[in-house]
């Protein structure tokens, strides 16, 4: 049995209510269920960092973890208050200023670039108004990034490996080795040399009445052909300079060095484990961790030019002993002494 009057009211009229309760229902409805969808889009959009890569991610993910690390420590967690949009050249240089400018188009907060100073600069060349953090293994004074380490422009700033003066300390720890050794390669890349760290190593060579043949090598075939022209060339022994590219070629690097008996100094001690004679440069992964701690204070607010270039304070010099061996060589008690790692 149907009811049609409540209440007093007619039938036509105790309808109509009924109708337009069921309506003031159903309005209601709708906007419970589309009030969450309304506060999520008012919600404040995340945050967002350009993290530019000369090589690949899989080759620097110890240091894209120690950037990540870095962010945490000043509250920035990525996928919760803060995204990171990444962009690898995986080795081929000449699409970093492509890689630059698609994320200054993005408009991305922060341009985080690691690696060679190619990356660095291909960021700078993009933009002048967006804040760039750079962690180079050049000297940023001497390739243009900065003018001053106290006060650096307006856009940038960042962590300087700046390891040109470590040049000829590396020499001298290869010759304590090798004491017989005149005539030394080194390795470098040409996208990424530094001209003031090879004219710096020269010199001290020459002090030293040593001769140093420069090799440039920008892909793994010109790495296979390189070291055929060190044999050629009755290279006695060898220095690896702090390119990033070459860092990701480390399992190449090492074996060749190996197979061609010539005994090697690198300058980042990821070489090592992998095979590498010896090395000896900053302890680079703190850097990272530093740069990405200086992404989020940008995120809070700070400014580059109010944040100074950071430079290592902290050197390593590791030995792998087992290589040694393999080489034939002795590694004299003078320098097991100043090892800060031996890798027996």
């Amino acid at each position: 049995m149907v009811i049609l009057a409540v209440c007093g009211l007619s039938p036509i009229n105790a309808a109509e209510d009924l109708l337009m309760i069921r309506r003031r229902e159903f309005i209601a409805g709708l906007g419970a269920a589309a009030w969450p969808l309304a506060a999520h889009a008012q919600r404040p959009a995340l945050p967002v960092i350009g993290l530019l890569i000369g090589v690949s991610l899989e080759a620097y993910a110890k240091r894209v973890a120690a950037f990540r690390q870095g962010l945490n420590e000043v509250g920035f967690v990525e996928g919760q208050n803060a995204l990171i949009e990444y962009r690898s050249a995986d080795g081929h240089p000449e699409r970093l200023q492509d890689l630059a400018a698609d994320l200054g188009r993005r408009k991305v907060a922060v341009i985080v670039a690691i690696g060679g100073s190619n990356v660095a600069l291909a960021a700078k060349a993009t933009t002048s108004t967006i804040p760039i953090v750079f962690a180079v293994g050049g000297d940023a004074l001497a390739n243009g990034l900065v003018k001053s380490f106290n006060k650096p422009e307006a856009n940038v700033t960042g962590m300087s490996f700046s390891t040109r003066q470590l040049a000829p300390k590396r020499l001298d720890l290869l010759r304590a080795l090798v004491p017989h050794a005149t005539l030394f390669g080194y390795l470098d890349n040409v996208a990424t040399a530094s001209e003031i760290a090879r004219q710096e190593l020269v010199a001290s060579s020459r002090s030293a009445g040593v001769q140093i043949v420069v090799f440039y090598a920008g892909t793994a075939h010109e790495i296979d052909s390189t070291f055929e022209s060190m044999v050629q060339q009755r290279v006695q022994a060898m220095l690896v300079s702090t390119d990033a590219y070459l860092i990701t070629r480390q399992d190449q690097i090492t074996k060749l060095a190996a197979y061609h008996a010539i005994p090697t100094m690198y300058a980042n001690r990821d070489y090592v484990p992998a095979g590498g004679l010896m090395s000896y440069g900053a302890e680079s992964y703190d850097l990272y961790r530093q740069a990405g701690v200086y992404a989020g204070r940008i995120l809070k607010g700070a400014k580059p030019a109010d944040l100074p270039v950071m430079q290592p304070t902290k050197f390593e010099f590791v030995i792998n002993l087992k290589t040694a061996r393999a080489l034939g060589l002795t590694i004299p008690p003078s320098l097991l002494a100043l090892a800060d790692e031996v890798i027996e």
